[in-house]
């Protein structure tokens, strides 16, 4: 930004702000930018907007933000910084070198995340179709080579794989090691070549390879008795303690920046104040030398798109004043009563961090009438932002800025709604003052290809920045002369480009009315003017006005038509009034009183003191006095005019009874009180002479759980072969064989070691548990526990084994319907555990098994959580998690809810999509959170449509509120399961095998007679528990904590534990 003043005295002000004493004509104070990672439009958008915000720029109020260049963007404008308000970003850069070269302090006036005043972040560039780290581009070279002080905040160095010579830097020299900054430096450990510092660098620290980058220590190496900064290791080379950043020597004058203020080239640590105590008057008299504060620069006086207040050079006056302009100054005043509604804009206050005007913040400028700050509409602003899950804004409350008079900042239009021909919202519009501008500009309107007009007719002044329009391809009425009058400075101009031809705009003759002044028009019709050719009628231009004829007379004042009053006599052939007043009407419509025409005389008002005026009206119809001894007004002159006092006697009854009738109700209401305090006193008074007290009730709303546990005899069942082991006990198939009934059931047993620790015991309780607590067709149940002196589950045996196993083995066979319903079947379970709120956190196709090719259920309890009515997350203290299958929210913060069971169901399906292939496969688990953060995902499956694809796509959205519930993609499986050769290819389309013989071999035993479904058996029995209306067979889980699944988890995600092949079967480990 870069306003003006008049004679150019402001452009010299805002040359002198922050400016350190050396200050040179040449110097260039730029607003800097608020943008923090966003970026707006294209990276060479992106770029443009950096080069015209930074170029020649010496002092950045704000934030240097250096953001999204790319390889062979040339960052050479940089250069002439030299001093930052704000803090510094440098972040998602590509180019190689960053060259701040001159840049000497950073004073952190505002700090990034609250924390830091220097970023340096995620500057690469990665091939992200390569397997390795292959960084193709990315900063190299960070060129702070004359920095030397850090006023507030820390630093922050991450990401940067490229980056040469930080990791020499000495950071407690630059940074107030006083104020504990929070230092956050993570350099990368990738093999690069580096060139080492020069070896005249002290200490060998540096900012990049020779002389001329070597670090500027003045601080470290001085002398004890220096306060701040020094110029060498001396006594005598200390600073003055108001410098910053180092000095040339040991004045207040020989600083190279001002730690506070600079007042004409002297470091000082308050400006001159307004007033001064005179010890001779005893009285407090004006200062003859006295200067505002302005950024951290004295100044004679503020810039005239400024608000001056308490010695100070401000943007907006603070709560419970107004700004008001006094001889040419704005100033803030204190409201008497309520003030003119003022509202926050883009950029300040609660909407600080917000990018522009959209439905989440349209409701905060309903009734303003001044916007303190910025008033930006993008095309964000009405088709609404997914990723901050904010919805269009409605184009009505567009209307919202019709009672806007005044904009302290600028206003940006790069989207309008396609209904909308014209700004009229804005047409109260005033003043745009252009206390911050974007790009140098206080009102941009740009690329609103359906615009016709502006519409401005309120607008009368443009106080600082510059005016552009272009790319309106519809746009006319953009005549330059209208803009001259609105400017305060020679500085400003208007940049009108690439908008509708002036000669097709005649010829559609869309062109200012003709009573219009050449000086412009805003629009079309004669309430567009910019200024009137004849009269002006309350915003309408008009030929002439109602003298002697129409409706309302009127009378000229100033060449306007200005409105009679109400009261004066409507005349023909003569003038009805002279002025608006009520005194300068030709004739009285009703009664005159004095010079004043009146609807009706004087009747009991107030005069001076405690006197009442009482007229009545004579025949002519002017107010006469009445008699000084009329008490009740009159009707004529004289006493016997006076009007008799009326008698009040129903009155005074009403009073009396009323008042009556309140006593009573008093009293009534008082006894009622009385006797309920008693009765209360009475009550407590008993229940504390009870002996026992009873506890209180606090009921949770939840269900009872009803589930069944089988507690089942050793001698019920019988193991026949061992199916796995693992540390913690063996999985043995089985038979079960219920006592008194003549049935053998083939079951999966779980024994637990003897050995194992009492935690071990109380993880397989909680499986069973779990596992007992629900009923369901695709979720695997209990059939019973066993509680011998080796804790022992009895499962139903599934004899396909798991779904990962089953798709891998028969990947030739297994059709696109088969791929489908299994992703329904998957999705009703899920649904079923979310209903019973219950988080599994370990879905994989290793954990679904199949009774049969068409029936899966879902297993593997061992990592499952049973959340309470209250609770919507379950956080975890860490134990070994299947990272690959995990959302990011759980992988960063440990945190469990249904929503990251639908990631890892997005997972689960994208395996049965590639018939068991890894995901992410030869990416390190320590990697994983890394590379979702980047926004990488699973790569769409060959036989998937994109239909399918987009399902998984929203299971892993980073939002876990944006990611769909698993009973809407139960809906979307199963309407796809009805047409699956529209949503997978699978080539061949086969049946799915359906081995009879592999189940009968599984359940062979020598004495299989009598054998039964465990399914078929519970049959009979439904109806025991408070659960769903239909079957669920149990089957057998996985022993906790195997010894495969150790090297399969990890216990912390960040660690570099790699994963091994997942288990197989039953949910079995590998021996």
């Amino acid at each position: 930004m870069k306003p003006g003043g008049g004679g150019g005295s402001a452009a010299l002000l805002l040359l002198l702000l922050g400016c350190c004493c050396c200050s040179s004509p040449g110097r260039r104070v730029c607003q800097g930018m608020s943008n923090q990672l966003n970026l707006l439009g294209t990276r060479e958008n992106h770029y443009d907007s950096m080069v015209r915000m930074f170029s020649n720029c010496s002092v950045v109020l704000e934030n240097l933000e250096v953001t999204y260049s790319l390889e062979h963007h040339d960052l050479g404008f940089l250069q002439t910084i030299q001093e930052v308000g704000g803090y510094v970003l440098i972040a998602m850069n590509e180019a190689a070198t960053v060259p701040l070269v001159n840049l000497r302090l950073i004073r952190g006036q505002s700090l990034y995340e609250g924390r830091y005043s220097l970023l340096v972040m995620s500057n690469y560039n990665r091939n992200v179709s390569s397997a390795t780290l292959n960084y193709t581009s990315g900063l190299r070279q960070l060129q702070l080579s004359s920095l030397t002080e850090i006023l507030k905040g820390g630093v922050k160095v991450t990401h940067n794989p490229l980056l040469c010579n930080v990791d020499s830097v000495q950071w407690r020299d630059l940074v107030d090691g006083d104020s504990s900054p929070s230092m956050l430096l993570k350099l990368d450990a990738v093999a690069q070549d580096c060139e080492r510092c020069d070896s005249r660098c002290v200490n060998g620290s540096c900012w990049a390879a020779g002389p001329d980058h070597c670090q500027r220590f003045t601080k470290l190496q001085c002398a004890e008795q220096c306060s701040r900064r020094c110029r060498g290791p001396k006594p005598i080379d200390c600073c003055n303690e108001h410098c910053a950043a180092g000095c040339t020597g040991p004045r207040a004058t020989d600083c190279l920046a001002c730690r506070d203020f600079s007042d004409d080239g002297t470091c000082k640590d308050t400006c001159p104040p307004l007033k001064l105590y005179d010890p001779k008057t005893h009285q407090v008299v004006n200062n003859p030398n006295a200067k505002f504060t302005f950024g951290a620069t004295c100044v004679k006086a503020c810039p005239h798109n400024y608000v001056v207040t308490d010695g100070s050079c401000v943007r907006t006056c603070g709560t419970g004043m107004y700004e008001v302009e006094e001889q040419g100054v704005q100033r803030c005043r204190t409201c008497d009563g309520v003030c003119p509604k003022a509202c926050n804009g883009v950029g300040v206050g609660s909407l600080i961090n917000t990018i522009a005007v959209n439905a989440s913040n349209v409701e905060s400028f309903r009734n303003c009438t001044k916007i303190n700050g910025n008033i930006i509409l993008i095309e964000t602003s009405f088709t609404g932002d997914p990723h901050y899950k904010i919805p269009p804004m409605d184009p009505e409350k567009l209307e919202y800025f019709r009672t806007v008079k005044e904009i302290t900042g600028f206003l940006l239009i790069q989207s309008w709604p396609k209904n909308l021909t014209s700004l009229s919202v804005f047409e109260n519009l005033e003043i745009i003052r252009g206390r911050t501008t974007h790009a140098q500009h206080s009102l941009a309107v740009v690329r609103v290809p359906h615009l016709l007009w502006l519409g401005f007719r309120s607008l009368k002044e443009v106080s600082a920045g510059k005016v552009v329009l272009k790319d309106n391809l519809q746009l006319c009425f953009t005549r330059r002369d209208k803009w001259t009058h609105l400017f305060r400075s020679r500085d400003q101009d208007v940049s009108v480009r690439n908008n509708s031809p002036p000669d097709l705009c005649e010829q559609q003759n869309r062109t200012c009315d003709q009573q219009c002044t050449e000086v412009g028009c805003w629009g079309p019709g004669p309430s567009m003017c910019v200024s009137c050719r004849h009269f002006d009628r309350r915003g309408r231009c008009v030929q002439l006005c109602n003298l002697l004829q129409g409706e309302p007379r009127e009378v000229e004042v100033n060449s306007s038509c200005v409105r009679c009053h109400s009261e004066c006599l409507l005349r023909s052939r003569t003038p009805t009034c002279f002025g608006p007043g009520p005194d300068q009407c030709s004739q009285c419509a009703h009664f005159k009183d004095g010079p004043h025409c009146v609807p009706r005389c004087p009747h009991g008002v107030q005069g001076g003191g405690d006197t009442l005026i009482w007229k009545y009206a004579d025949g002519t119809g002017q107010c006469q006095p009445c008699h000084q001894n009329c008490s009740q007004g009159c009707s004529g002159p004289g006493l016997s005019g006076c009007s008799r006092a009326a008698t009040h006697s129903s009155l005074a009854v009403a009073v009396v009874g009323g008042l009556l009738v309140a006593v009573i109700m008093s009293l009534v209401v008082f006894v009622l009180l009385r006797r309920r305090r008693i009765l209360r006193k009475r009550t407590l008074r008993r229940l504390l002479q009870e002996r026992e007290l009873v506890e209180p009730l606090t009921p949770s709303g939840q269900a009872p759980n009803q589930a069944l546990l089988r507690i089942l005899k050793e001698t019920e069942f019988k193991k026949v072969r061992v199916l796995g082991s693992g540390a913690f006990g063996t999985v043995f198939k089985g038979l079960w064989i219920p006592e008194g009934e003549n049935v053998k059931i083939p079951v999966a047993i779980k024994v637990l070691r003897e050995a194992t620790s009492p935690k071990a015991n109380k993880e397989i309780l909680d499986e069973a548990y779990v596992m007992a607590s629900v009923d369901h067709p695709h979720v695997c149940r209990l059939l019973g526990i066993c509680l011998t002196s080796s804790v022992q589950l009895v499962t139903q045996l599934m004899p396909y084994g798991c779904l990962l196993d089953y798709v891998r083995l028969h990947r030739d066979h297994v059709g696109a319907q088969w791929l489908l319903n299994w992703c329904v079947q998957i999705a009703k379970g899920m649904n079923y555990l979310e209903e019973r709120h219950l988080v599994h956190r370990d879905l994989a196709a290793r954990n679904v098994l199949l009774k049969n090719p068409n029936h899966v259920k879902i297993t593997d309890f061992g990592l499952a959580k049973l959340l309470t009515a209250n609770e919507k997350e379950y956080h975890a203290d860490g134990g070994k998690v299947p990272i690959k299958w995990m959302a990011l929210e759980s992988i960063l913060q440990w945190t469990y809810t249904h929503q990251s069971d639908v990631w890892s169901y997005g997972v689960t399906v994208w395996e049965l999509m590639t018939f068991g292939s890894k995901p992410y496969d030869g990416i390190p688990a320590s990697e994983i959170a890394l590379v979702l953060e980047r926004g990488e995902r699973l790569p769409q499956p060959p036989v998937c449509t994109i239909d399918v694809y987009m399902i998984m796509v929203k299971c892993w959205m980073i939002d876990p509120s944006s990611r769909p519930r698993f009973r809407e993609l139960m809906v979307e499986f199963s309407r796809m399961a009805s047409d699956p050769s529209r949503y997978l290819v699978v080539q061949g389309e086969p049946p799915s095998p359906s081995d009879s013989r592999f189940y009968s071999h599984l359940l062979s035993t020598g004495d299989a007679e009598d054998v039964v479904d465990a399914d078929e058996y519970l049959l009979p029995y439904k109806g025991l528990g408070n659960h769903d209306d239909r079957p669920c067979g149990a089957t057998n889980g996985r022993p906790a904590g195997e010894d495969g699944v150790a090297l399969r988890y990890i216990t912390d995600p960040t660690h570099s534990a790699l994963y091994r092949e997942d288990l197989r079967g039953h949910g079995l480990p590998q021996t």
